[in-house]
């Protein structure tokens, strides 16, 4: 009996076990399936995240796209485009000129940020020292007569108030003397006789001692006639300022005639400079202005004066507006006919929104700034314009104020050509070029082979002995290229074999934007 039943047990064991086995591979495969299918979304998933290459664009913005990767005629590689990153997807992204780190660092690329500020500008201008007019004295006699005698006997003497300059003889004014003298005795002679004898004879005294006033008799010299009565045969002329002798026409013993001038004194403790002021400055000009001017003739040693007239006419040859400055002038520095170098400050009344003047590309009827919307990403804007100064300009419309734009280089990003093609999208923006039918590339970039004549890197400059260019019907001849980058022209040595690509930046203007030893 124990024993059928440790056999029935053994048996129910073997049942249950056979049984969980079973059950067991049925609930595996199911687990499979299940992880399974938790793996296919995850993969689906992941192709889903990584984006699909659509093609390859062109870096400067022109309607170029590329199945594979390449250069564009400066260089740069294509930019890849992905789904979902295309240009129309991306607002304003059709306008936008993208460019590698790398490049914008060998393009040397800078950016300032457009801010509000006061626009001083400095008006400079040439200028010339001249007597101050009001200071110039001139003596003639008015009468004729001859010089006598000589006190003052060169050109330059300086001179005081009241000096002596030289004395003339005159017959008519020794008679004129004479008649006051007679004239003066009949009023003493007729005191005692009727009023009206006696009136008579006054007048005709003071009608005499009134013209030896008008001849320029100083009034010392009128006192001791009144007083002595007695006919002078010479008077004295006197300075009538201090300054120095810059005319002299009188020689002892010479004759004079009425109105001749003898002399001329100038006073130089205050001159002018007569400054030559542009026609497109002058509304900068005002009158009460500070003014620096500087002298060849005085290096480091600035002088300062104040407008005090501006010219009511312009000089049509140089179109030009006579300006007018007023300084002092101690020790006499300022000699009349020296030149002088006028800086005129002028400041501004509020402040605007300003960029540096070389973010600003003028193609003569639109100007450019080029704005970095993002690392290695800029959009050209057209903007408007208003006042500028030495070194900044005024942005009315087209910038915002903190937004970067290209300072240095930006000529290199525009290349001209290249940058035409991108801001005519701007009267398109979202059009693309399709994927499936890639445009054309316009050749803007020409190829060349040469050997180097001579480098100028102060201007930026070199000279090409090169081949002929087929692009543009070149023949072989020797001509002069600026460089982009003053880099590219830090290895060159005359008699180097090179090969060279350069564009046309402006009419009759070549630029070279990659050359190297062959």
């Amino acid at each position: 009996m124990k024993t059928s039943n440790i056999i029935l047990a053994v048996l129910v064991l073997g049942v249950v076990g056979a049984g969980s086995y079973w059950l067991g591979g049925r609930a595996h495969p199911t687990g499979s399936d299940t992880s399974v299918a938790g793996a296919a979304p995850a993969s689906a998933a992941s192709a889903a995240k990584k984006p699909k290459l659509l093609y390859y664009r062109n870096p400067m913005g022109l309607p170029d796209t590329s199945p594979t990767p390449k250069k564009d005629q400066m260089g740069m590689d294509y930019i890849p485009v992905y789904e979902g990153e295309d240009e129309g997807a991306d607002k304003g992204g059709a306008n936008q000129i993208r460019i590698s780190t790398e490049k914008i660092q060998k393009l040397g690329v800078k950016t300032e940020a457009a801010a509000v500020r006061a626009l001083g500008k400095t008006v400079r201008a040439a200028g010339r020292v001249e007597p101050d007019e009001r200071r110039v004295f001139v003596i003639a006699p008015k009468f004729e007569g001859y010089v006598e005698r000589l006190h003052v006997n060169v050109t330059g003497q300086p001179v005081g108030r009241g000096q002596p300059l030289f004395e003339v003889y005159s017959p008519e004014l020794v008679s004129a003397q004479r008649e006051y003298a007679i004239a003066a005795q009949g009023v003493r002679a007729m005191e005692g006789a009727g009023g009206e004898a006696q009136s008579g004879m006054k007048q005709l005294a003071d009608s005499s001692l009134a013209r030896l006033r008008n001849w320029d008799l100083s009034p010392e010299q009128v006192a001791a006639l009144v007083k002595t009565g007695e006919a002078k045969r010479t008077i004295t002329f006197r300075s009538p300022a201090s300054g120095v002798v810059t005319e002299k026409k009188a020689l002892q013993g010479m004759r004079f005639m009425p109105g001749e001038m003898l002399y001329q004194v100038t006073d130089l403790s205050s001159v002018w400079v007569i400054a030559d002021v542009f026609e497109q400055d002058i509304a900068l000009v005002k009158n009460g202005a500070k003014a620096n001017l500087r002298i060849n003739a005085y290096p480091g040693k600035t002088f300062e004066g104040r407008i005090t007239y501006v010219y009511p006419t312009l000089k049509a040859e140089t179109r030009t507006i006579p300006v007018r400055i007023e300084l002092a002038n101690p020790g006499q520095l300022l000699k009349p006919a020296m030149f002088a170098q006028v800086e005129i400050q002028s400041g501004a009344k509020a402040a605007v929104l300003t960029v540096p003047d070389s973010a600003v590309l003028d193609s003569g009827t639109r100007r450019i700034v080029l704005v970095q919307v993002k690392e290695g990403r800029f959009e050209p804007r057209e903007v408007k314009t208003g006042a500028s100064s030495d070194n900044y300009i005024e942005v009315r419309e087209g910038v915002k104020e903190g937004e970067q734009v290209v300072v240095a280089a930006n000529f290199l990003i525009d290349a001209e050509s290249n940058l035409k093609a991108a801001i005519g999208g701007m009267a398109a923006a979202g059009a693309q070029a399709a994927p499936a039918a890639p445009a054309a590339a316009a050749k803007v970039g020409h190829k060349g082979q040469g050997t180097v004549d001579g480098v100028d890197a102060k201007a930026g400059t070199v000279s090409l002995n090169h081949g002929a260019i087929a692009s543009l019907g070149w023949p072989a001849m020797t001509m002069e290229f600026k460089a982009a980058n003053p880099a590219l022209l830090k290895d060159l040595k005359p008699g180097t074999s090179v090969a060279f690509e350069f564009v046309e930046r402006g009419a009759g203007e070549w630029v070279i934007t990659s050359i190297a030893p062959k």
